[in-house]
């Protein structure tokens, strides 16, 4: 059963029988707000480009980051599945992050997932927007965070997995933020580690 996060709240990762999740998938979707006018059905739906990124840290230090340009990390324990230039799958995912939590190291205590706008649109222009952590042995949809009301911002820090209790838990962020890449989005990043 999945668990619709609001901003800020937490869930557990274990499982209903006490064990500890081993992989978990985190999927990003949005489709472009419909243009309004007349000029906007000559022209139709636009493309917007967001990018999901996955910034391992170590304790508040960078140690690694996924994204677009560099699919999986140093260690091989998560991996970016690839770019969508456009979204707009329809209910699923666009893009996903897989994390093997078997792998990661043991210095990585915290994993932020951040959504960025990297052809510059707002999300005032993006629809149906979502975040969710799904039980990559199962399938199960554990949690999801949907971006609501648009916005004047271009990035979004989601969700952050970190480690507690020997587990891991996942947290909603919902923060929107500015910036094209995750390079811009690392001075707020640093607020919430």
């Amino acid at each position: 059963m999945s668990v619709n996060l609001g901003k800020g709240q937490q869930v557990s990762l274990s499982k209903s029988d006490g064990s500890a999740l081993t992989s978990v998938r985190m999927g990003l979707g949005w489709q472009a707000a419909p243009r309004k006018g007349f000029l906007a059905k000559l022209t139709g739906p636009r493309e917007i480009d967001l990018d999901a990124s996955a910034l391992l840290f170590a304790g508040r230090e960078s140690a690694d980051v996924v994204y677009f340009q560099h699919l999986t990390s140093d260690d091989g324990s998560v991996r970016h599945t690839g770019d969508n230039l456009v979204g707009g799958a329809g209910g699923g995912d666009d893009e996903t992050i897989l994390v093997d939590l078997a792998r990661v190291p043991v210095h990585i205590d915290q994993i932020v997932f951040t959504v960025n706008s990297f052809t510059g649109q707002t999300f005032a222009e993006v629809q149906n927007a979502f975040c969710r952590l799904i039980d990559e042995t199962t399938g199960q949809e554990l949690a999801r965070y949907t971006l609501s009301g648009g916005g004047t911002y271009t990035a979004q820090i989601m969700a952050k997995l970190y480690r507690a209790g020997g587990g891991w838990q996942l947290k909603a962020i919902g923060e929107p933020a500015a910036g094209r890449t995750f390079q811009d989005l690392l001075p707020a990043v640093a607020a919430h580690l």
